[in-house]
């Protein structure tokens, strides 16, 4: 199975460590994108209008700032370094060791610096967004969409792909072909608060339930177990699945 999760725009380092060694990280095959984003991202950075470069306002400099220490920050496994809403649902810390274990396999959080991490992989915070046009290099999802559609795919495999992501980063992947199939886009009615909740608790649910779903169908009715569900088919081919949740 494969859950994708956005990042959270909140994110804190651990204060002391190692730096990160991007060689260690999931998806090698994302190494030189990644690069080229992370000098575009430094450079912009640097610049007197970094934060109307990358759309957030003058008193979240500090953050910016992160930026320009992204080789030398103390390494934080991502599931650390991204907090909020979402991953307080998730609480990966409260989960027996199995249920992590899968947690570890099966979610890909998608990133506008990274292209795609796992939670174990040690990163360091930063800020950037998806739908940033970064000076320099462009649109931050249209520079990730060519190289990410084929590590996710394999990823996926042939079971489903659970998408918990929101609309910014659902622009840099878009399922194709056989794995379009199994697409289901989770979608909560209500307040972004809740939505981010209650995805976190989906994504919880299936990680301890721990059933490997390899279609729609069979997703909803474990999904279900804990949730009331209601499954739409695609519209048209090459479009998801929605599964509408709402928390008991």
């Amino acid at each position: 199975m494969l859950i994708v999760l956005p990042p959270s725009e909140s994110k804190s380092n651990r204060g002391r460590g190692k730096p990160v060694d991007p060689q260690t990280w999931s998806f090698p095959e994302l190494a030189d994108t990644r690069s080229t984003v992370a000098r575009h991202l430094r450079s912009v950075s640097e610049s007197p209008t970094a934060t109307a470069d990358l759309g957030v306002s003058p008193g979240l400099a500090p953050e910016v700032g992160r930026n320009l220490t992204l080789e030398t920050a103390p390494a934080t496994p991502a599931a650390e370094v991204y907090t909020g809403v979402l991953y307080d649902a998730l609480d990966l810390g409260s989960m027996d060791a199995s249920a992590r274990r899968r947690a570890n396999q099966w979610i890909v959080i998608v990133s506008a610096l990274h292209g795609a991490v796992r939670l174990k992989d040690r990163i360091t915070a930063y800020r950037l967004s998806m739908d940033v046009n970064l000076p320099g290099l462009g649109p931050v999802a249209a520079t990730w969409r060519p190289v990410l559609g084929g590590v996710l795919a394999a990823a996926a495999g042939r079971e489903v792909v659970v998408d918990c992501r929101s609309s910014t980063y659902a622009a840099a992947w878009t399922p194709t072909g056989p794995v379009a199939d199994r697409w289901v886009q989770v979608r909560v009615p209500g307040a972004s608060h809740m939505a981010k909740h209650t995805r976190g608790l989906v994504a919880r649910h299936l990680c301890v339930r721990g059933e490997r779903t390899r279609t729609p169908e069979r997703l909803a009715a474990v999904v279900g177990e804990a949730f009331d569900v209601a499954l739409t088919p695609p519209a048209r081919r090459g479009k998801p699945w929605v599964l509408d949740v709402t928390a008991r």
